[in-house]
């Protein structure tokens, strides 16, 4: 399905019936990310997925955009469908759109499920500092001869390094940067709804550290580890990730 949206023509796909649960995908992903775990939930919820602005088959964008924008497009979004959502979903920058608009309160839902959720600062530490210095000193050393020749490809394994998806966002490179330099660590705290927390143990992109420390911010939250799982928990287990969603619903 397409309809327009702030300007914008976004793909989205609304199917089953009951209780609506809306659900936002993770940076560089779309809605089909979510398609094991839609499918089951349909069988006795309404399931609403969209491919954000920039991703899937929803227009590409042609400014960059803050997270305040991601956050007011999905409230424009659910205002087209007349929707107020029951459960709000989130993977990973989804759940980032998420942790924002439901603590402004911009988003509206009864209850929050986050999955591997960005968002939340890592806490420094002596290795990351030293790979942030390594990548200053890379930048310096590309601008001479004949290392300039090669800026590209070091530059691009030095943000590897770190863990930057900087080289990776292409054209939403400016959007990209806009987005993870926002730390959502004191806003976190003002969510009020019921919020389940779902991590994979194995989580290398956003540790579980991170979801951790998401917990303790948010008062009353709960945090639901899947042993082995990694950063897609959800498509790794789909159906663990299912009966979660459908028990915390209740």
């Amino acid at each position: 399905m397409r309809c327009i949206v702030a300007g914008l023509a976004v793909e989205y796909e609304d199917i089953g019936t009951g209780k609506t649960v809306v659900m936002l995908h993770g940076w560089k992903d779309n809605l089909r990310t979510f398609d094991d775990v839609a499918l089951r939930l349909s069988s006795s919820f309404r399931v609403i997925r969209i491919d954000l602005p920039g991703f899937g088959g929803s227009e590409p964008l042609s400014t960059d955009w803050k997270l305040d924008d991601y956050v007011g497009f999905v409230k424009d979004f659910l205002a087209k469908l007349n929707i107020r959502p029951d459960i709000l979903v989130g993977h990973s920058f989804g759940g980032r759109i998420i942790i924002k608009g439901v603590a402004k309160k911009v988003l509206d839902a009864k209850k929050v499920v986050l999955i591997s959720s960005a968002g939340i600062a890592r806490r420094k530490t002596l290795k990351n500092f030293v790979l942030a210095v390594l990548a200053k000193v890379g930048r310096i050393v590309t601008s001479i001869p004949p290392f300039s020749f090669w800026k590209q490809k070091i530059r691009r394994k030095l943000y590897e390094t770190i863990g930057s998806d900087y080289f990776r966002a292409g054209a939403l490179r400016g959007t990209f940067l806009n987005i993870v330099n926002e730390d959502l660590s004191e806003v976190a705290k003002d969510i009020t709804v019921p919020l389940l927390i779902i991590w994979g143990s194995a989580d290398d992109t956003t540790p579980l550290d991170e979801g951790r420390r998401l917990n303790q911010l948010v008062s009353g939250s709960r945090l639901q580890v899947i042993e082995e799982a990694g950063h897609f928990v959800h498509k790794e287990r789909p159906k663990e990730v299912y009966e979660l969603i459908r028990t915390f619903s209740i």
